[in-house]
């Protein structure tokens, strides 16, 4: 199945909008000396499809069957791939694709305080350390054990911090989905020295479900490079750290909370919001995106400097992706599943902003739930499904890589079949 504006010239649907004229801006392409035909460039960003494949083998898939494309049309093109992510699962794969380096194992605890190896990233300068903080404190790490919502903890985040600032890195790129845990950060900050005390001075035990008994905050004991490090925070929602819309209400039951796990997890993230706010005058319990993964970032926010910043905009940062997007005449990206929540904070979103208003943007993905005037409105040239019949997921999943070299086949030949008449009114030849 195929949802697509091709039906117009390719030029007159731009962000949503009737173009009336052809649009004027961008780089001027050249013609081919054989064929004649445009020199195409083609930016692949795609996310990963979850639980099919990740970010790069997703990219080099769409890169085959564009370049196959190319050939059976008799087209030069021009193609960058980058594997992207939105600050969650499968960030840290996609940077360590991009800047060629390996991500080191650390051994450190789960989310339940299990023995496991974690992964973190570091840049090849040095300068840069990146942390899924799901690969200490995630979800499916515990998944093969009844779920403990109160005793969670994100104290495992604390050896891939201190292994970072041991191989000397300045900035920390802290990405927050996927967690188990809602405890306001205190694990995370704990293992990096605070003391978090109740009323006669003995330390909380782990987990949020003791928070509410928090009577003062330590951090004499915390390592000084805690403060001076450059937080960097991807934070995908805006939902505040307290109340109706916060960290428990909203995200408590898939951690495995019950109603009134929600109100003790609650109650305890307004007794941490207070207690720092006394300490620091930092007042943090409605300020929104502090109630993801958790309230992760709550404890970090309360003594240190931290910016939070949407997940694709900060992966964008890294990847340089905003230079790459503009220099493209088409740009394919592409997810598991095209819906109204790829519209925000996610990769699609992300690419669609990036890229330059005149440029075409096209994505694939295993299944699109999105309406043409929906596409249309978003700046979407076309959303092609991987899926070329009734199939099961699995068998999308298990095929995805073929189905996506197959259908990045079809739709870049469309592409140059439909586009190229008009491109070529625009070239500057030689």
């Amino acid at each position: 199945m195929s949802i697509d504006l091709l039906g117009l010239e390719p030029w007159k649907w731009r962000r949503g909008r009737l173009l009336t004229h052809p649009p004027t801006k961008g780089p001027p392409m050249t013609l081919d000396a054989k064929h004649q035909s445009p020199a195409l460039s083609i930016a692949i960003v795609p996310d990963s499809f979850k639980g099919s494949a990740g970010a790069g083998a997703v990219a080099q898939a769409m890169a085959r069957g564009a370049r196959a494309a190319a050939q059976a049309s008799g087209r030069d093109v021009d193609i960058t791939t980058l594997p992207f992510a939105d600050g969650g699962e499968g960030t840290l794969d996609a940077v360590m694709d991009a800047w060629k380096t390996e991500a080191r194992s650390v051994a450190t605890t789960d989310a339940l305080g299990r023995r496991v190896t974690a992964r973190y990233g570091l840049s090849r300068d040095g300068t840069t350390a990146i942390i899924e903080a799901a690969e200490a404190n995630g979800l499916p790490a515990v998944s093969d054990v009844p779920l403990r919502p109160l005793d969670a903890s994100t104290y495992g985040i604390g050896a891939l911090v201190d292994e970072a600032l041991t191989e000397g890195a300045t900035e920390i790129v802290l990405c927050l989905g996927g967690s188990a845990t809602t405890d306001g950060g205190t694990g995370l900050f704990n293992a990096l020295g605070a003391r978090f005390m109740d009323a006669h001075g003995n330390q909380l035990p782990p987990g949020g479900g003791s928070l509410e008994q928090l009577a003062s905050i330590d951090v004499s004991g915390v390592d000084a490079r805690v403060f001076e490090v450059s937080w960097k925070i991807a934070c995908d929602v805006t939902d505040p750290l307290v109340g109706p819309l916060g960290a428990a209400a909203v995200f408590g039951p898939q951690k495995g909370a019950k109603d009134a796990d929600i109100d003790v997890l609650d109650a305890g993230l307004r007794r941490l919001a207070a207690v720092i706010g006394e300490v620091t005058g930092r007042h943090l319990g409605e300020a929104p995106g502090m109630g993801a993964a958790g309230g992760l970032a709550v404890s970090l926010a309360g003594f240190c400097e931290v910016e939070l910043v949407p997940g694709w905009e900060l992966v964008a940062r890294i990847l340089n992706a905003r230079e790459i997007l503009e220099a493209a005449d088409l740009v394919i990206t592409g997810e598991g599943r095209l819906d109204s929540q790829s519209l925000h904070g996610k990769v699609v979103n992300g690419v669609r902003l990036a890229s330059r208003p005149e440029t075409d943007v096209i994505v694939i993905a295993g299944s699109v739930e999105l309406s043409p005037e929906e596409l249309a409105e978003a700046g979407i040239l076309a959303a092609y499904s991987i899926a070329h019949g009734p199939a099961s997921l699995k068998e999308l999943s298990e095929g995805a890589i073929e189905l996506i070299t197959h259908t990045s086949y079809s739709v870049v030949r469309t592409y140059l079949a439909v586009a190229v008449p008009y491109l070529k009114k625009r070239l500057t030849v030689p």
